[in-house]
């Protein structure tokens, strides 16, 4: 952020969508980086970024491979534009590194309601964490849990001494069924927690929840680490 400003990175490759983007947001006091493609959104990426609104489907490298690299590189908040609407590109989404995913055709209110809600989310995320200052394990601002720390200071999670990439919103809901051991969360209570708003009512939770289990390499019939009461929502032990 320079200046007060959020900037964002819009990348499509129509460059009317584009444009009208563009004046979406700047209307909203944010400042805009365009590009056409993937490769454009790499060669303009930088630490100055405060959230990346990615469209999927862009000539020489699309959204997704975009994604991933940038998840290599950046922590910024990343929005996928798309037609798909079904769980399996979802599912592709998240793994390629997002914190959101907005099906198009979508209305101007959604978008811009996404994408305050993420940037207030990292807003909040850079402040202490309320726990930070001692958890269940006595340890500042680290969360032990099986063979995962959880640090709440540098928002990463370690798996037996290797780093687990997670998205925010990923961490966030690992950290928060983490700091409540056997407490069971419902998708509304997850959604509302981490959000902080109503939930949506869609799938969202479950596939973070599925993206967080291949991450840590768990079994989705038989998790170690986050486990399903069917129908009823999700706990860990």
């Amino acid at each position: 952020m320079e200046h007060g400003k959020n900037k964002i990175l819009v990348a499509d490759d129509d460059k009317e969508i584009r444009d009208i983007l563009s004046m979406l947001l700047t209307q909203e006091g944010y400042e805009v980086v365009l590009a056409k493609d993937g490769r454009e959104v790499l060669e303009k990426a930088e630490e100055t970024i405060d959230l990346y609104l990615l469209d999927v489907s862009m000539p020489a490298m699309s959204g997704f491979s975009a994604g991933t690299q940038l998840r290599k590189r950046f922590m910024a908040p990343i929005i996928f534009l798309t037609a798909y609407s079904e769980e399996s590109d979802k599912m592709l989404g998240f793994s390629a590194g997002a914190d959101d995913y907005v099906t198009k055709p979508f209305s101007n209110a959604e978008l811009l309601i996404r994408i305050k809600s993420l940037l207030r989310r990292v807003q909040q995320y850079s402040l202490p964490s309320p726990e930070a200052s001692g958890n269940r394990t006595g340890h500042s601002g680290k969360i032990f849990f099986r063979d995962l720390v959880i640090d709440q200071e540098s928002q990463s999670v370690t798996k037996d001494g290797e780093l687990i990439v997670l998205t925010y919103t990923e961490f966030k809901i690992l950290e928060l069924l983490a700091l409540h051991p056997g407490k069971l969360f419902s998708l509304d209570n997850i959604y509302q927690s981490v959000w902080q708003e109503q939930a949506v009512g869609d799938e969202t939770i479950m596939v973070h929840i599925k993206n967080i289990r291949k991450k840590l390499g768990d079994n989705s019939r038989t998790p170690q680490y986050i486990k399903t009461a069917w129908g009823k929502g999700y706990y860990v032990e």
